[in-house]
């Protein structure tokens, strides 16, 4: 038997890295975001997850905020956050739907309640998220200083742009993207961190909800008409010869 062809090897072969975090990207807001479409408020809306998605990323923190409002007891407010997070994963399994995002939350919500509960603070149910504020920028500012910019290195994996760096105007609107990708965990952490110190877990909770999802989302629309911008318009010299 004839050994098989090599398109034929690669149809059954494992998926590769890039198309793994290709496939991570297209399940993320940006990848939801459809080329052309306008920034209205359901497009919007369907980018950070629709109305289940802004739900699960809202609700949690907002019962926080209320509970130790009115107990000033760590117990009840890092548990209560945890037992919505159970529920929504509960209506998920009932739905049949995809659970991996609600089990995500769930555990994000578990270990900061762990933490909180451990050490009795509960500002300490907050760490988790300055940690992964203190990661992006750290990842955004390392792919800028190694001129990979980490928005342009996503967008070229999610349109199979492999020379993106090549285009001048892609690599400007990339770096611009990732450094603003920079600045919104790095100004949580500015305003965030100081209610921490004061012990202040009221306050954060409520700055967590205002610089959570709609900084997110405007950051996300933000980028996605940079990128089309760049990745849309029409390479130099094939604009030169339509002239």
């Amino acid at each position: 038997m004839s050994e098989p062809s090599r398109p034929e090897r690669e149809g059954t072969s494992e998926p590769s890295f890039a198309d793994a975090v290709a496939a991570a990207a297209r399940r993320s807001g940006l990848g939801r975001v459809e080329p052309g479409q306008a920034p209205t408020a359901s497009a919007l809306l369907s980018a950070i997850g629709g109305v289940r998605g802004l739900i699960e990323s809202i609700l949690p923190g907002l019962v926080f905020l209320t509970v130790y409002t009115i107990t000033q007891d760590v117990l009840p407010s890092v548990l209560a956050p945890l037992g919505i997070a159970i529920v929504f994963i509960v209506v998920r399994l009932v739905m049949r739907q995809p659970v991996t995002s609600a089990v995500a939350g769930a555990l994000g919500i578990g270990i900061s309640a762990a933490l909180a509960l451990l050490s009795g603070r509960a500002e300490d149910n907050f760490v988790p998220g300055f940690i992964i504020n203190v990661v992006t920028v750290v990842a955004m500012l390392v792919s800028v200083l190694v001129r990979r910019p980490l928005v342009g290195v996503i967008v070229g994996v999610l349109t199979g742009d492999a020379e993106w760096r090549a285009d001048p105007a892609k690599v400007r609107v990339s770096l611009v993207a990732t450094i603003l990708w920079a600045a919104l965990p790095a100004l949580r952490l500015a305003v965030q961190v100081p209610f921490y110190l004061a012990e202040r877990p009221d306050l954060l909770a409520a700055t967590k909800l205002v610089m959570g999802v709609p900084l997110y989302a405007i950051l996300l629309w933000i980028t996605w008409l940079l990128i089309r911008s760049a990745w849309s318009a029409k390479p130099p010299a094939e604009a030169k010869n339509e002239a």
